[in-house]
Formats: structure tokens, sequence, C-alpha cells
């Protein structure tokens, strides 16, 4: 359960409308549950408790920057009990498409290989690659539930930005435009600076429709005084210059070019390195390619020019930036790079680790917080729903069940037992109240078969207890029985931890040496188990006489390998890296946020004593030993 609640605003009483304090008292959109979220915001926030995972660089200051592993109301919760506020804000949320977004996760090379070492200066064909896929997050939401969660986070956002903030919303055409009314209700149609048109070339095509080639950023402020610095961002950008009108230099050496007026007459002069506040149509920003250096192997990864004019715009040096869906962490790193503290929050590890070694390579200082909502995530939500049937023993989904309904659990005397899980991806459905366990009695249980005896109903937390046991027993002569189960204890213990096998020795130099003799990893081979089972059956189905390519690594377990680090520093508590190795997926190491042409060795090496051990697998696992 959370720690406590945090009111989004401080003026909020029991019973008052939430929407009084910002907007108006009424909501002008009007879809299935709308008012359910109201019950959640008088509520407030869920603080949870928050874990120092590490220090990276020189954060000894009152104002560290942060990379937070949560939700964002949970984030905003931390944020406002901090009293820390946000001066810029840029969310590039799921865009309710139905979509399924997955990372490439590439094998290393072997470095007991010895062929491999030779060729260390040869770059690796791409295609030679092994590689397979492992899903970040799932896009798939009714409308309905999606416009309840955005207002709840868009709210929470609000409750954190300072009387200067803007907040940039990134969608496109399957919500935005619903999303857009949400954010006049919250920030109130006053506030409402431009809808941005971002075009580009990569992807969108059309068949029997125009194609898709552009998405819609909303800018919004929080009140009328706002920063907006639009002359900045062509200087950051390299303005253009307009090829048909010739270029001067003034007799400060300073290049420019006229115009006239066609209607007064008068003539206009554009200094170069001055720029122009830019159109809300942006055609000179182009979608990340497939070979563009900057990506991530994220699927939804923005570029960085986007995010350096967004920033110049509408903040200043040592100003707070904020993305609570942060994933490849541009934001952070653009906001780095410009001089501004960030916030970078997101619910999965592969995105923390993502931006945590984005950030090393780019020497910024920086703190990571995990806030423990009580919930063990297999890596990310997604991944986590995907693998609950594998969690909870006897669970079956084979015959299909109404909505609400998971599965359903065989008993020798009850017959089948309908399964209600949380959904992990949608906060609202976490804590299990009153009105949630009324929605299912008088929603889902009645659609049941008439055979049914016995429903079982799992929770992540549940809000007032007695009230919510005290109104199943109430029901008891009328309906089904109802079985409530905790699902915490069975996400703790279904997440074996990876086997890391070592030796320790001291060279001439007197350096430690850690060499891995052995890397085993119980969830990486279930991954790439079902991958190659989802081949066989796909080159079957084709009946294909082409060889069948299958994910295979060595006895040793090195190819699963992505990252390594030694902490010389705390034998517990929170990691300060001292040495670290990352092997990119062409198998180069990086060492300490430095990028090589070598492959790696099997080795770490270390002038000072290391007291534990922390391995990555490629799919974002991490092990930690203690080095004895």
């Amino acid at each position: 359960m959370p720690i406590s609640y945090i009111p989004y605003y401080p003026d909020t009483v029991e019973g008052q409308a939430i929407l009084n304090n910002f907007a108006r008292n009424y909501r002008i959109l009007k879809y299935r549950d709308n008012q359910r979220v109201f019950e959640r915001i008088q509520r407030g926030m869920p603080l949870y408790e928050a874990e120092l995972l590490e220090n990276v660089g020189n954060t000894n200051t009152e104002a560290p920057n942060l990379l937070l592993r949560g939700e964002c109301l949970s984030a905003c919760a931390y944020l406002k009990a901090n009293n820390i506020q946000i001066d810029l804000v840029y969310i590039d949320p799921p865009f309710a498409s139905g979509a399924d977004y997955a990372k490439k996760v590439y094998l290393r090379k072997n470095p007991k290989v010895a062929q491999a070492i030779a060729q260390a200066e040869e770059e690796l064909a791409f295609e030679d690659l092994k590689a397979f896929e492992e899903k970040m997050y799932g896009d798939i939401w009714n409308k309905e539930d999606y416009l309840n969660w955005m207002f709840e986070n868009l709210t929470a956002i609000k409750s954190v930005m300072s009387d200067t903030a803007s907040i940039y919303v990134h969608l496109d055409w399957h919500i935005g435009h619903y999303v857009k009314i949400l954010l006049d209700e919250v920030f109130g149609e006053e506030n409402f600076l431009n809808e941005i048109i971002w075009c580009y070339s990569i992807g969108g095509k059309g068949t029997n429709f125009f194609g898709r080639k552009h998405d819609n950023i909303f800018l919004y402020t929080n009140t009328d005084d706002h920063i907006f610095n639009g002359t900045a961002t062509e200087v950051i950008t390299q303005r253009k210059i307009n090829s048909h009108m010739r270029s001067n230099v003034d007799e400060d050496g300073r290049e420019y070019q006229e115009k006239t007026d066609k209607k007064s007459g008068k003539i206009y002069k554009y200094y170069l390195d001055e720029g122009k506040i830019p159109e809300d149509y942006w055609t000179d920003i182009e979608q990340l390619n497939r070979e563009d250096s900057e990506r991530s192997d994220y699927s939804t990864q923005k570029p960085e020019k986007l995010l350096e004019r967004i920033i110049a715009a509408s903040s200043e040096a040592g100003m707070v930036v904020a993305d609570f869906f942060g994933g490849s962490g541009v934001t952070a790193a653009v906001a780095a790079k410009l001089g501004r503290r960030f916030i970078h929050t997101d619910v999965g590890i592969n995105s923390i680790q993502t931006v945590r070694d984005r950030l090393v390579a780019q020497a910024a200082d920086f703190q990571i917080h995990e806030l423990k909502d009580g919930v063990t995530l297999y890596r990310n939500p997604q991944q986590t729903m995907d693998n609950l049937h594998r969690f909870i023993e006897g669970l079956r989904n084979e015959d299909p069940l109404p909505p609400y309904w998971e599965g359903y659990i065989n008993d020798s005397k009850l017959g089948r037992m309908p399964v209600y899980l949380p959904n992990l991806l949608d906060h609202n459905t976490k804590i299990l109240d009153l009105p949630m366990m009324m929605r299912i009695v008088n929603e889902a249980m009645p659609v049941l078969p008439d055979e049914i005896k016995k429903v079982i109903v799992y929770y992540i937390d549940i809000e007032e207890e007695s009230k919510v046991l005290q109104y199943l027993k109430d029901q008891e002569q009328t309906l089904i029985a109802v079985e409530l189960r905790d699902l915490k204890p069975i996400l703790s213990h279904a997440i074996l931890p990876d086997v890391v096998f070592y030796t320790q020795t001291q060279n001439e130099a007197g350096e430690y040496e850690i060499a891995i003799e052995k890397f085993l990893s119980d969830r990486l081979k279930a991954s790439i188990d079902a991958y190659n089972v989802k081949r066989q059956q796909t080159a079957l189905a084709k009946s294909s006489d082409s060889p069948l390519q299958l994910i295979t690594f060595s006895e040793n377990g090195l190819e699963l390998i992505e990252w390594l680090s030694v902490d010389c520093e705390n034998a517990t508590g929170e990691w300060k890296s001292s040495v670290e190795i990352k092997i990119d997926k062409n198998s180069f190491v990086i060492h300490n946020g430095k990028k090589s042409k070598t492959f790696w060795d099997g080795k770490m090496v270390s002038s000072e004593q290391p007291l534990r051990l922390k391995v990555r697998n490629i799919a974002g696992d991490e092990t930690i030993v203690g080095i004895v």
C-alpha cells in the first residue's frame, strides 16, 4: 500500500470538485466511467517509498538530476512530497494505437572464441547478428480507459509544474483530438499556445488513404507568465539560408539577408546568427531511420533535434526539464547537453538502463531511484502480464470467457473457477477498492456461465479491505463465491535471478582481474526457447525449403551479457560504479562510457579491490553478487 496520498493541490477539501481549482467544475468530454477518475483525484496521488539505487558522478547537491523508475502518478507524488517543481514538461505517452512495441535484443560474440578476438577491427555485418524481440509495452487500450488514465496523469503533472512552466504533449491521429479536450480542461483553453505539426517522410504510407506523415504536439502553459525563447531555437538547429535571397555581411562581419515587404515597401534585415521564431509546422526535422547513429532500438524514439527545439524555446539554463514517459531518454540527454537539469521517469527497467548508459557517455551527474510500489516486475508491465499465466499455477485460457476474466483454474470439486487479474499497465486497476469490487460483482459475474460456483480475484493492494469483505459477505446468499488472492507474493517468487560464475586474481601490476567463466539465465533461455518454437511453427506453416535459423548460444552463456560493473566503495546499499564495461550489439567494448573497436575478453580489471559485481543480461535483467 502507499505510505500516504499526496493532494494534487493544497486547497482541495473532501467532496470538492477538483476541477474548480484550475479549470471548470464539469467535464466537457463525456465517456464511460469518466466520473470515476474524480474519486481517485480527490483521494490524492499514491506516495511510495523511494530506494536510491545508484549515484553517478557528483550528485552531492540539493537538487540532483533524477532517473525515477515508476509510473507517472507515483513519480509526481514523489516530486511533490520533496518540493520539486518542473519548469518544462515534454511527454510522448502511448498513442492508444492498439500496437505492441518491442525492442530488438542482440546476442553478443562469445569472448571465449579466439576467432572473434582476431576480428576486433572488423565491423560485424548487421544481418549476421543473432537477435530476437522482447516486448517493451503494449499500447492496447480502450478509449475510455486511456482517457481516464491520461486525465489523471495530466492532473498530476500540472500539480508539480512551476508557475512559468509549459508542457508539450506529443500524440498522433489515433487519440490526439480527444486528449486536446482533456488538456483544455486541465490547463484551461486560455493557456493553449500551439498545435505543432511535426512533418516527416518516413513511414505512414497509405494505400486506400492519404499517407499519415505527421504527429501533433500540443503546447500549453501553466499560467500567462511563461517562458518562450522562440528565436533561440533556430540558432541551435542552424537556421537555413534562403537560396533565392542574396547574403550580405555588415561592418561587424555578421551575415544577413534582406527581404522587402510587397505592400509597404519596407526592407527587413535578418541576421543569420539571431534566428527567428519558427512556424507551427516543422518540416526540417526528420524521423530517425534504422541506421541513424542516435538509435537505441526503441521503436518510438524521437530525434534529438526535435527536443533541442522544444527545450531551447521553453526553458533556460539551470531549469528543470521532465519527461514522465521517458523511453530512450532523449529528453534527459538533450536537457543535459543544453545545461538544464532533468528528471526522467519510466516504469520499464530497459528505459532506465538505456538512459543511464547514455548519460554516463555524456559524463552527466544523476541519481537513480526506484519507487517501491510493492510490485515485482518481470522487466516491464507488459512482459509481466504476458507471463502471469506461467507464474500462476493452473491458470488456463483455452476456453473463451467474458470480459474482465483472464482465464480459469480447474478445481476437482468446484469445476472451472474464472480468474480476474489487475492490469499492470493501468495503475487504475492496481488497487482493489469497494467501487472496483462492486463493478466485478455487478458487471463481470452476471455474464458468467450458470455452472460457475466460485471466482478468484487477484489484487495488488486493497483499499479499505474491511468494507470490501463486508460487501462480499452481504452478497453471499445470492452470488457466486469470491476468493481474494494477493498477487505480490506470486510475482516476487516467480522471478529467478541469473547466476554468475567468476574467478578473481591479481596481475603483476597489482590490479584485480575478474574473469566471467559462466552465465546462466533462466529468463533469457525461456525467451529464446519461445522465439525458436515460434520460428519453427512459422516455417512449418509456410512449408519453406530455406534453412531454419534458430537462436543458439554456447554452454558458458557469455553471449547473453550486455554490461558489467564493479563497486569498490559500497558492499551494500546504493550502487557506485567504479569500473564498467558495456558490450554493444556489434560486440565492441564501451569502457566507462568510451567507445572502442575492441572485443570483450571476458574480464574486468580494477585498480581497487571490488566489493561486488553487477551483471546485466541482453534483455535488461540485472544480478548483483558479492565478491569474496
